[in-house]
């Protein structure tokens, strides 16, 4: 007894003598304990979702002919012989006329030199940008620049390089924790493509029902929107498919293999979801967790049955249609809580959030006025979604429409003191380093007047709050935050600057929105020992 009793008193002493040795330390409670069931599940969609590279990553366009001016220019100049033509890279493009003897527009067989291995040249200042996947438009060999008229899908056009480069290029991005994402034109091929003349020339041809003759089509043959250079695949053919994408060696699988991390798939819409849906499961077969992305200018909704995710044309339109006065905030606000709510989170993450490509004006010249394009583009980066950056969008490059918005990239204005530049890198870092604008879920705030939402995760302190004003008149109001966790006092900072902007009052907030500006808002962590955020994650 007495032995036990020295022991415990021994036990006693050292306890005390550690406490009072720490007594300065904070307590930290095993942060588990105060989860609710609604917090575990939402810690464990956030988990799954961040592991996932597909869920609003950084996107950059590019057409490899414009990007970066070739490093063996000389050894490739026979590439670029009649009708094609070689362009200086100072040279703009601009609109052709049709070229004789050939089922194209000048413009489109007019060349400024890039490849893949000058594109591999520049992968410093896309990781510097904030890069995180880039995306190529088609690789393919075809006749003309923008190779939508695929000869040969198998072989990549010799004017870029050969299928070896893209697997350099995979393997560079890879090493730097990028991934590449190529261009499926898989609709149609191009008229000079050699099983089409094949096919066209003999009725015997094992490659006639690849594609629609008939003598109701005024060529003689189905095409992609009437253009007589683009004739149509008959993917009904299962052959076809199994060339395409269905077979362990099709185009889709071998990429994929070889290190290609997706597709995104030209005018899907075209495809169907019957077929996009088999193309997809295919794509995850040869490469688990690869992305299939499809552009549908469509509402997204049921789309999502057979991609991963869309270019969110819909959401580019509200975005445009409220900086043209024709949506105002309100409005847009509950156009876009209605398609997150139809579409779900998890498929919007994988989409393409998107302002401006090859098909369309660059941003710079639709919208003219610099807060325009700082807040389409700041809501570029908030939004549920991938933000897609157009090439040379960073540099505020101009361009109507194609082929005028297809220039060279100009790399001279990638300077310090190039404010285009600056704010891309700011939002771009801005939407990596808030976790709730990668993988938050989305919840409109109410608002009369304003464009306003929160994306938060499983913790409280990872909210940020997005409230932009398009109209031409400062907004004064109060709005109501819908997050239990936001405690009482609390401080809402500019995300950006760090500026002080308002105080949570019993989840009420007032603010004043200054005209034709967006806030990006986050709550402060208080900073004296005592903290209501003490028992709430």
């Amino acid at each position: 007894m007495f032995l036990n009793h020295i022991i415990a008193v021994s036990i006693a002493w050292v306890g005390l003598s550690f406490a009072a040795l720490h007594a300065d330390e904070p307590i930290h409670h095993p942060k588990e304990i105060y989860k609710t069931v609604q917090d575990e599940h939402l810690a464990q969609t956030m988990a799954k979702r961040e592991a996932d590279w597909r869920n609003g990553a950084v996107v950059y366009q590019i057409l490899v002919d414009r990007f970066a001016p070739s490093q063996n220019l000389d050894a490739k100049r026979s590439l670029y012989q009649e009708p094609r033509a070689l362009r200086p890279w100072e040279d703009d493009p601009t609109g052709g006329v049709p070229k004789e003897g050939t089922p194209f527009w000048s413009h489109e067989l007019e060349f400024w030199g890039g490849d893949l291995a000058s594109l591999r040249s520049k992968l410093d200042y896309l990781q510097d940008l904030g890069v995180e996947v880039v995306y190529l438009n088609p690789i393919h060999e075809a006749f003309t620049n923008h190779k939508y008229d695929a000869i040969d899908y198998a072989r990549v056009s010799p004017e870029f390089g050969t299928r070896e480069d893209v697997i350099a290029l995979a393997s560079d991005l890879h090493e730097r924790g990028m991934k590449l994402m190529l261009d499926g034109v898989f609709n149609h091929m191009g008229k000079e493509a050699p099983i089409f003349k094949e096919a066209n020339a003999n009725p015997d041809s094992e490659y006639r029902d690849w594609f629609l003759f008939s003598d109701a089509y005024s060529k003689g043959f189905r095409s992609w929107a009437d253009a007589p250079s683009l004739p149509e695949l008959n993917l009904e053919n299962p052959k076809v498919r199994d060339y395409l994408y269905t077979g362990y060696d099709s185009v889709v699988q071998s990429y994929l293999r070889q290190g290609v991390d997706g597709w995104r798939l030209d005018v899907a819409f075209d495809m169907g979801p019957v077929f996009l849906r088999e193309l997809r499961d295919a794509a995850h077969s040869a490469r688990e967790g690869s992305l299939i992305v499809g552009e549908l200018w469509n509402y997204p909704d049921g789309w999502f049955e057979a991609v991963d995710g869309v270019m969110n044309f819909p959401m580019r339109e509200i975005m445009l249609r409220m900086m043209g006065g024709m949506i105002d905030g309100q409005t847009a606000s509950l156009m876009i809580e209605r398609m997150v709510e139809d579409a779900g989170v998890e498929p919007m993450l994988k989409s393409w959030t998107l302002l401006d490509n090859h098909d369309t004006k660059r941003l710079r010249t639709m919208l003219p006025e610099t807060w325009q394009q700082d807040m389409v583009q700041t809501l570029q980066v908030t939004l549920p979604g991938s933000p897609n950056l157009y090439y040379g969008v960073e540099l505020g490059l101009e361009g109507g429409t194609e082929p005028e918005s297809r220039g060279p990239m100009r790399w001279e204005r990638v300077t310090d003191d190039n404010p285009h530049l600056r704010r891309a890198k700011t939002l771009i870092a801005l939407r990596k380093n808030y976790r709730a604008l990668r993988i938050g879920n989305y919840r409109r705030i109410v608002s009369n007047k304003l464009l306003a939402f929160e994306r938060y995760t499983d913790k409280g302190l990872e909210s940020v709050f997005v409230l932009a004003n398009p109209s031409d008149e400062a907004v004064h109001e109060s709005v109501m935050l819908r997050n239990y966790k936001m405690m009482n006092g609390t401080k809402l900072v500019n995300a950006i600057t760090g500026k002080e902007v308002a105080e949570i009052r019993s989840s009420i907030v007032t603010l004043k929105v200054p005209p034709q500006s967006i806030l990006v808002l986050k709550p402060a962590e208080f900073k004296n020992e005592w903290t209501p955020y003490e028992r709430v994650y």
